[in-house]
């Protein structure tokens, strides 16, 4: 049998023939005309080669086949099956479930989000579930996501690829952050001392020595003096804590490290981060993956309170 032959609305029309035996009542049940249902029992008798129900002998209703007796529990599961598939959606069980998330994110996100992440899962979820975080590549991201090599991506919204859904996660600042005992005081700084202290850089594409706060400083005609660059955010701490250098970061960044680091606002005002995931619109039904943005969410939710 070439199954592409095969219309679903007749197995359908099948199975209630098979359970009434009553070309009538079928049609009644399937709300057809007796002509169209009789139309459709005659192509299901060519399509298996077999009469499937004949006329009773006392006139009455028919009778099936041998066949048709053979196909009536199959049938009836296979089409229950179907239904299954189609109106259920699969389940996903974290504790069963074997599976690998590709996270794209920056330092920054692996501090506030990625470490929780990890213990949640490491205590929540069964051996099966692995987590792979992955530098943001801007070049490639949108390519990567397309191709099922990220399944999300958080990062501030400039990166996200076209095209993709969305949500924000939380909004942070920033803070200028210092070593415990700084010689320079526990007060937040004020526009002079800021500039005549040594500033620690997070140069995302490496070396730089010119940053937000530059651009900032330079709008009031001020200029600061960057005696450090490095290329991500959680180097930023043991060099502060080594010196008397000092350098900005996010605020729920400088909280993992409160107690080593202390944190003031600074003397000219920025803009703050909104830090949003991103994914394929095709994940956006995938049970597992929901599973994964709820968790983010819900730990991005309690990293802002």
């Amino acid at each position: 049998m070439d199954i592409t032959r095969i219309d679903l609305n007749l197995l359908a029309s099948l199975d209630v023939l098979l359970d009434e035996a009553n070309v009538t009542r079928a049609a009644r049940r399937l709300k057809l005309s007796q002509p169209a249902l009789s139309a459709q029992l005659a192509r299901l008798r060519e399509l298996f080669g077999d009469p499937l129900l004949l006329p009773a002998e006392g006139g009455r209703g028919m009778t099936l086949t041998a066949r048709a007796v053979g196909l009536r529990d199959p049938l009836r599961g296979a089409l229950r099956d179907l239904d299954r598939m189609v109106t259920h959606a699969p389940d996903f069980d974290p504790v069963q479930s074997s599976r690998a998330f590709q996270i794209a994110m920056s330092d920054n996100g692996v501090a506030i989000l990625g470490v929780d992440l990890v213990a949640w899962v490491s205590a929540h979820a069964g051996p099966g579930i692995r987590v792979a975080f992955r530098p943001v590549d801007p070049a490639r991201i949108g390519t990567l996501m397309v191709n099922g090599d990220v399944d999300l991506l958080i990062s501030i919204k400039s990166l996200i690829p076209p095209a993709m859904k969305a949500r924000v996660l939380l909004e942070d600042r920033y803070l200028m952050a210092q070593r415990k005992g700084h010689p320079r005081g526990a007060t937040p700084p004020d526009l002079d001392t800021y500039c005549a202290l040594r500033h620690v850089l997070v140069s995302l594409d490496g070396g730089g020595f010119h940053g937000f706060m530059d651009d900032y400083l330079h709008k009031v005609g001020r200029r600061r003096k960057v005696a450090v660059s490095v290329p991500q955010y959680h180097l930023m701490p043991d060099i502060l804590e080594a010196t008397d250098y000092v350098g900005v970061m996010p605020s729920r960044l400088v909280q993992r490290f409160a107690g080593r680091l202390d944190a003031f606002d600074l003397p000219v005002p920025t803009h703050d981060i909104s830090l949003y995931a991103s994914w394929h619109p095709r994940m956006h039904a995938d049970a597992g993956h929901r599973w994964l943005r709820e968790r983010v969410a819900a730990l991005a939710g309690k990293s802002s309170a």
